[in-house]
């Protein structure tokens, strides 16, 4: 007989905070997608703004980042991922507030708005420190700002709905189960799936669950913009320029898309997600690194578009066998 798990002190701002942070994981890992892709695909340089921003601030309190070119540098990059994610979860955070107070907008002028305050969050601490000057940037270098932060608002609103669609499925029901081993394991494998194709950890367990599960399968929106991510993905991963998944930021969005992914096979079987959370962020961890030692040794044996395509193979199978339908309650 499973055992069940009622949350103590399952107060409404706790469950208005985690639905908060699980949207802005999902928001700042698309959005550091689409960044990526655009570097990928236009062969233009990362923006040092995000580092050196935090870099400004910290030296301002007396917190230096090192003293060497290389190891300043590295820092640097290391502490703009860390404040971006912590803008990306910071934001939904208040926007999962502001819609617990009330304040619904229309899906897409609450994505726009929110995309536009994640944007704010980066751009004008910046624009205060004088680390740049959004005056003097040129179109493209709006659009290159805007579209991934449109991004992230696009999916935070939808992560933010789904969970209040998902709430009003289970209102009145408390009991949450212990997680069962193959759930757990099935959280590990979908991680391991994430570390070789990120937006798997999301796209998988929305596009494998059904509608009629427990309200829980993806609308159109939700179905359209994991389709979108996925092929995204697999594409720009097949680019000359497409960066290491194992640079900062990349592999900080690869742990979040597991954990995620485990958050999201948890809620779908009504079990505690704190274990399948951990062993999702676990197996992309894994899995990003034993992807890029796959890809650099298949290098010296055959192409690396038909290593790229073998990687593609296994991770969706992962996948499908972590998240699929028939999997459910197992």
């Amino acid at each position: 007989m499973r055992r069940t798990w009622r949350p103590a002190g399952d107060h409404p701002r706790g469950r208005t905070v985690r639905r908060g942070l699980a949207a802005g994981a999902l928001g700042t890992a698309v959005l550091d997608l689409v960044t990526w892709s655009d570097v990928a695909l236009r062969g233009r340089p990362t923006s040092e703004v995000p580092g050196r921003t935090v870099e400004t601030l910290l030296d301002a309190v007396g917190v230096s980042l090192g003293s060497t070119g290389a190891e300043r540098d590295a820092r640097r990059g290391a502490a703009g991922a860390a404040g971006g994610w912590a803008a990306g979860l910071g934001v939904a955070v208040a926007a999962s507030a502001a819609r617990r107070a009330g304040l619904r907008l229309p899906a897409p002028v609450a994505a726009v708005v929110t995309g536009a305050a994640a944007m704010a969050a980066a751009d004008v601490p910046a624009a205060a420190l004088g680390v740049t000057d959004p005056r003097s940037w040129s179109a493209t270098d709006w659009v290159a700002d805007a579209v991934p932060h449109l991004a992230y608002g696009v999916a935070v609103t939808s992560a933010l709905r789904s969970a209040e669609r998902e709430d009003a499925a289970e209102r009145g029901t408390t009991d949450r189960r212990a997680p069962g081993s193959g759930l757990v394991l099935r959280s590990l494998l979908l991680g391991v799936a994430a570390g070789g194709r990120s937006t798997l950890g999301v796209a998988a367990p929305l596009l494998l669950t059904p509608r009629r599960v427990g309200g829980r399968g993806h609308g159109p929106l939700g179905g359209a913009l994991a389709l979108l991510a996925l092929a995204g993905e697999l594409t720009a991963d097949k680019l000359p320029g497409t960066p290491s998944r194992l640079m900062g930021p990349a592999l900080a969005g690869r742990v979040g898309a597991g954990a995620l992914g485990g958050v999201l096979l948890a809620r779908r079987e009504g079990a505690v997600a704190v274990l399948p959370a951990l062993a999702g962020a676990a197996g992309a961890l894994a899995g990003s690194y034993a992807g890029a030692s796959w890809r650099e040794a298949a290098a010296r044996r055959v192409p690396d578009l038909q290593a790229a395509l073998a990687e593609d193979a296994a991770a969706l199978g992962l996948a499908a066998l972590a998240a699929g339908p028939g999997r459910r309650g197992r």
